[in-house]
């Protein structure tokens, strides 16, 4: 668990560490104990306006490939700099227009236990096509608490970040 002051400093280092330009305005910087995902924003294409909701998408898209491209060397650069500093792999993402998009993202692999109700759960996504596999099922189903959970988790981190901070003031503290 990363604390507040941790991911503070993070987004910090980032800002002025990537060089002017790569994004407009760096939007969040995330981390787990595997990855740091630093999003940024960039400008959308200018369209006209009665283009179509398929045009603009395709337009958004095209100008995040381009930017993609040609920051590939910066980003990369930054990269290897924080993953020796940070110790964590570094996806970077995007923001153009309405349309969010994160490339080169860890999918990191988790082992569990499941009982047979819970095999099932995951067995029935697979059987409606939900999820090709118990892995998709179950990456399925995390996304899906994470979306309707999303503020009692919020809570849950401030009080794991309530913890780190009592336990940095306690007798052991050096």
């Amino acid at each position: 668990m990363i604390t507040t002051q941790q991911r503070d400093q993070l987004h910090g280092w980032f800002a002025g560490r990537l060089p002017d330009g790569v994004y407009d305005e760096l939007v969040e910087v995330l981390v787990d104990r595997d990855e740091i995902t630093v999003v940024g924003r960039i400008p959308a294409p200018k369209l006209g306006k009665d283009v179509s909701g398929a045009e603009r998408e395709a337009a958004m898209r095209g100008r995040i490939q381009e930017f993609r491209e040609r920051t590939r060397g910066d980003r990369m650069a930054v990269a290897r700099e924080a993953e020796h500093r940070y110790e964590r792999k570094v996806a970077w993402g995007v923001e153009c227009g309405d349309v969010r998009e994160v490339f080169t993202n860890l999918a990191a692999p988790v082992m569990t236990r499941l009982r047979q109700p819970e095999r099932q759960v995951l067995d029935t996504l697979v059987a409606g096509g939900v999820a090709r596999s118990r892995s998709d099922a179950l990456a399925w189903c995390v996304r899906l608490v994470g979306r309707n959970t999303d503020e009692w988790l919020g809570r849950l981190q401030e009080s794991l970040e309530q913890v780190h901070r009592v336990r940095a003031e306690g007798p052991d503290a050096g």
